[in-house]
Protein backbone atom coordinates (compact mmCIF):
# COMPACT_ATOMS: atom_id res chain seq x y z
CA UNK A 1 0.00 0.00 0.00
CA UNK A 2 1.95 3.38 -1.07
CA UNK A 3 2.16 5.78 1.59
CA UNK A 4 2.56 8.57 -0.14
CA UNK A 5 0.97 11.90 0.25
CA UNK A 6 -1.73 12.44 -2.56
CA UNK A 7 -1.52 16.38 -4.10
CA UNK A 8 -4.21 18.07 -5.78
CA UNK A 9 -2.09 20.74 -8.19
CA UNK A 10 -4.27 23.23 -10.27
CA UNK A 11 -1.98 25.47 -12.13
CA UNK A 12 -2.71 26.51 -16.23
CA UNK A 13 0.70 27.74 -16.41
CA UNK A 14 1.99 24.26 -18.97
CA UNK A 15 5.17 24.71 -17.78
CA UNK A 16 5.24 25.70 -13.99
CA UNK A 17 1.99 23.25 -13.64
CA UNK A 18 5.21 20.37 -15.03
CA UNK A 19 7.67 21.25 -13.45
CA UNK A 20 5.96 21.45 -10.35
CA UNK A 21 4.33 17.85 -10.72
CA UNK A 22 8.14 16.72 -11.67
CA UNK A 23 9.51 18.82 -8.77
CA UNK A 24 7.28 17.01 -6.05
CA UNK A 25 6.67 13.66 -7.81
CA UNK A 26 10.70 13.75 -7.10
CA UNK A 27 10.11 14.76 -3.50
CA UNK A 28 8.20 11.11 -2.72
CA UNK A 29 4.29 12.81 -3.55
CA UNK A 30 1.92 11.78 -5.52
CA UNK A 31 0.87 14.31 -7.71
CA UNK A 32 -2.41 14.94 -10.00
CA UNK A 33 -2.11 17.76 -12.02
CA UNK A 34 -5.39 20.12 -13.67
CA UNK A 35 -5.51 22.94 -15.99
CA UNK A 36 -8.80 24.56 -14.63
CA UNK A 37 -10.59 24.89 -11.36
CA UNK A 38 -13.57 23.21 -13.15
CA UNK A 39 -11.33 20.01 -13.76
CA UNK A 40 -10.19 20.02 -10.55
CA UNK A 41 -13.14 20.07 -8.36
CA UNK A 42 -14.82 17.42 -10.45
CA UNK A 43 -11.90 15.52 -9.76
CA UNK A 44 -11.92 16.25 -6.23
CA UNK A 45 -15.63 15.12 -5.60
CA UNK A 46 -14.85 11.82 -6.50
CA UNK A 47 -11.02 11.09 -5.12
CA UNK A 48 -9.11 11.52 -1.81
CA UNK A 49 -6.60 14.15 -1.53
CA UNK A 50 -3.70 14.85 1.35
CA UNK A 51 -3.30 18.49 0.17
CA UNK A 52 -4.60 20.88 -2.56
CA UNK A 53 -2.04 23.18 -4.05
CA UNK A 54 -4.04 26.12 -6.13
CA UNK A 55 -3.51 28.64 -8.80
CA UNK A 56 -5.91 31.47 -8.13
CA UNK A 57 -5.98 32.95 -11.82
CA UNK A 58 -7.39 30.28 -13.66
CA UNK A 59 -9.82 29.80 -16.52
CA UNK A 60 -13.56 28.25 -15.87
CA UNK A 61 -12.93 28.55 -12.45
CA UNK A 62 -10.43 30.73 -9.85
CA UNK A 63 -8.66 29.51 -7.21
CA UNK A 64 -10.84 30.87 -4.34
CA UNK A 65 -14.26 29.70 -6.28
CA UNK A 66 -12.77 26.57 -6.19
CA UNK A 67 -11.70 26.66 -2.61
CA UNK A 68 -14.96 27.56 -1.27
CA UNK A 69 -16.37 24.52 -3.16
CA UNK A 70 -13.67 22.57 -1.82
CA UNK A 71 -14.38 23.07 1.22
CA UNK A 72 -17.97 22.99 1.36
CA UNK A 73 -16.98 19.45 0.95
CA UNK A 74 -14.00 18.89 3.17
CA UNK A 75 -13.30 21.26 5.87
CA UNK A 76 -9.86 20.20 6.94
CA UNK A 77 -7.82 19.07 4.05
CA UNK A 78 -4.66 21.53 3.61
CA UNK A 79 -4.88 24.11 0.95
CA UNK A 80 -2.08 26.21 -0.46
CA UNK A 81 -2.19 29.28 -2.80
CA UNK A 82 -0.19 30.01 -5.45
CA UNK A 83 -0.31 33.49 -6.78
CA UNK A 84 1.06 36.11 -9.00
CA UNK A 85 -0.93 38.34 -7.05
CA UNK A 86 0.93 40.40 -3.80
CA UNK A 87 -1.82 42.53 -3.25
CA UNK A 88 -2.71 42.23 1.31
CA UNK A 89 -6.25 42.13 -0.03
CA UNK A 90 -5.83 38.95 -1.75
CA UNK A 91 -3.88 37.14 0.81
CA UNK A 92 -6.47 37.97 3.15
CA UNK A 93 -9.50 36.96 0.64
CA UNK A 94 -7.23 33.70 0.76
CA UNK A 95 -6.56 32.75 4.21
CA UNK A 96 -10.44 33.96 4.84
CA UNK A 97 -11.79 30.92 2.80
CA UNK A 98 -9.70 28.49 4.76
CA UNK A 99 -6.08 28.12 2.95
CA UNK A 100 -3.47 26.94 5.25
CA UNK A 101 -0.53 28.96 3.11
CA UNK A 102 -0.60 31.44 0.46
CA UNK A 103 2.82 31.59 -1.89
CA UNK A 104 3.13 34.64 -4.22
CA UNK A 105 5.30 33.59 -7.52
CA UNK A 106 7.87 33.51 -7.86
CA UNK A 107 8.66 30.82 -5.53
CA UNK A 108 11.49 28.23 -5.37
CA UNK A 109 10.68 24.93 -4.72
CA UNK A 110 12.60 24.00 -1.30
CA UNK A 111 10.52 27.01 -0.30
CA UNK A 112 6.81 25.40 -1.25
CA UNK A 113 7.84 22.02 -0.03
CA UNK A 114 9.07 23.46 3.44
CA UNK A 115 5.72 25.29 3.67
CA UNK A 116 3.74 21.56 2.54
CA UNK A 117 6.04 19.70 5.36
CA UNK A 118 5.33 22.13 8.29
CA UNK A 119 1.43 22.18 7.43
CA UNK A 120 1.86 18.25 7.54
CA UNK A 121 3.66 18.42 10.88
CA UNK A 122 1.13 20.08 12.35
CA UNK A 123 -2.15 17.86 11.18
CA UNK A 124 -2.92 15.03 13.27
CA UNK A 125 -1.71 11.31 12.28
CA UNK A 126 -4.10 10.15 9.51
CA UNK A 127 -4.72 7.29 11.65
CA UNK A 128 -5.67 9.06 14.50
CA UNK A 129 -7.96 11.57 12.44
CA UNK A 130 -9.87 8.54 11.62
CA UNK A 131 -10.52 7.65 15.20
CA UNK A 132 -14.13 8.32 16.55
CA UNK A 133 -13.77 6.66 20.12
CA UNK A 134 -11.99 8.72 22.83
CA UNK A 135 -11.77 8.05 26.63
CA UNK A 136 -11.40 11.39 28.35
CA UNK A 137 -10.71 11.15 31.72
CA UNK A 138 -13.84 9.13 33.29
CA UNK A 139 -15.86 9.99 29.97
CA UNK A 140 -16.75 7.47 26.95
CA UNK A 141 -17.00 9.98 23.76
CA UNK A 142 -17.76 8.78 21.17
CA UNK A 143 -18.35 10.83 17.55
CA UNK A 144 -19.79 8.92 15.74
CA UNK A 145 -23.06 9.12 17.56
CA UNK A 146 -21.91 12.61 19.60
CA UNK A 147 -22.38 11.46 22.77
CA UNK A 148 -20.42 12.27 25.89
CA UNK A 149 -20.92 9.31 28.64
CA UNK A 150 -19.99 9.54 32.59
CA UNK A 151 -21.38 7.18 34.44
CA UNK A 152 -24.97 6.77 34.19
CA UNK A 153 -25.08 9.71 32.94
CA UNK A 154 -24.93 11.06 28.83
CA UNK A 155 -24.62 14.00 26.94
CA UNK A 156 -25.86 14.48 23.90
CA UNK A 157 -23.76 17.06 21.29
CA UNK A 158 -24.63 18.65 18.67
CA UNK A 159 -22.70 18.49 15.38
CA UNK A 160 -20.07 21.55 16.47
CA UNK A 161 -19.44 20.51 20.11
CA UNK A 162 -18.68 17.24 18.78
CA UNK A 163 -16.51 18.39 16.19
CA UNK A 164 -14.74 20.68 18.33
CA UNK A 165 -14.43 18.09 21.15
CA UNK A 166 -12.66 15.40 18.51
CA UNK A 167 -10.02 18.21 17.72
CA UNK A 168 -9.53 18.55 21.32
CA UNK A 169 -8.95 15.15 22.07
CA UNK A 170 -6.78 14.40 18.76
CA UNK A 171 -4.30 17.24 19.98
CA UNK A 172 -4.51 15.88 23.90
CA UNK A 173 -1.64 17.28 25.75
CA UNK A 174 -0.90 19.59 22.76
CA UNK A 175 -1.91 22.78 22.05
CA UNK A 176 -4.18 22.87 19.16
CA UNK A 177 -4.20 26.64 17.38
CA UNK A 178 -7.49 28.15 16.99
CA UNK A 179 -6.58 28.59 13.45
CA UNK A 180 -6.51 24.50 13.09
CA UNK A 181 -9.55 24.24 14.95
CA UNK A 182 -11.80 26.74 12.97
CA UNK A 183 -10.64 25.90 9.61
CA UNK A 184 -11.21 22.16 10.90
CA UNK A 185 -14.88 22.92 12.19
CA UNK A 186 -15.93 26.76 10.77
CA UNK A 187 -14.14 26.11 7.25
CA UNK A 188 -12.83 29.79 8.22
CA UNK A 189 -10.67 31.57 10.83
CA UNK A 190 -12.95 34.76 10.67
CA UNK A 191 -13.33 37.01 14.21
CA UNK A 192 -17.41 35.70 13.95
CA UNK A 193 -15.96 32.33 13.84
CA UNK A 194 -13.40 32.73 16.31
CA UNK A 195 -15.90 34.13 18.72
CA UNK A 196 -18.60 31.24 18.05
CA UNK A 197 -15.84 28.97 18.89
CA UNK A 198 -15.12 30.28 22.36
CA UNK A 199 -18.61 29.69 22.86
CA UNK A 200 -18.87 26.20 22.11
CA UNK A 201 -15.27 25.78 24.55
CA UNK A 202 -17.36 26.98 27.29
CA UNK A 203 -19.86 24.66 26.49
CA UNK A 204 -17.35 21.39 26.55
CA UNK A 205 -16.30 22.78 29.75
CA UNK A 206 -19.11 23.01 31.27
CA UNK A 207 -20.13 19.36 30.23
CA UNK A 208 -16.48 18.65 31.70
CA UNK A 209 -17.10 19.88 34.95
CA UNK A 210 -18.19 15.99 36.02
CA UNK A 211 -14.73 14.97 35.62
CA UNK A 212 -12.14 17.75 37.73
CA UNK A 213 -9.16 15.69 36.67
CA UNK A 214 -10.11 17.36 32.78
CA UNK A 215 -9.33 20.63 31.68
CA UNK A 216 -9.31 22.28 29.02
CA UNK A 217 -6.64 25.48 29.19
CA UNK A 218 -6.71 28.65 27.00
CA UNK A 219 -3.15 29.49 25.55
CA UNK A 220 -2.71 32.92 25.77
CA UNK A 221 -2.90 34.22 22.03
CA UNK A 222 -2.70 30.92 20.94
CA UNK A 223 -5.12 28.14 21.05
CA UNK A 224 -6.16 25.77 23.53
CA UNK A 225 -4.79 22.17 25.24
CA UNK A 226 -7.18 19.70 26.40
CA UNK A 227 -5.39 18.03 29.75
CA UNK A 228 -6.20 15.22 32.90
CA UNK A 229 -4.53 16.51 36.04
CA UNK A 230 -2.53 13.96 37.74
CA UNK A 231 -3.66 13.23 40.83
CA UNK A 232 -1.53 12.36 43.90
Amino acid sequence: MSTKKKILLVEDDTNLGNLLQDSLELKNFDVVLKRNGEDAFNDFKINKYDMCIFDVMMPKKDGFTLAKEVRRMNTTVPIIFLTAKALKEDTIEGLKLGADDYITKPFSMEELTLRMDNIFKRLPKEEASTQNLFTIGKFTFDNTIRTLKIGDSEIKLTTKESELLKMLALYTDRILEREIALNAVWGTDSYFAGRSMDVYIAKLRKYLKEDPSIEILNIHGTGFKLIEKKTA
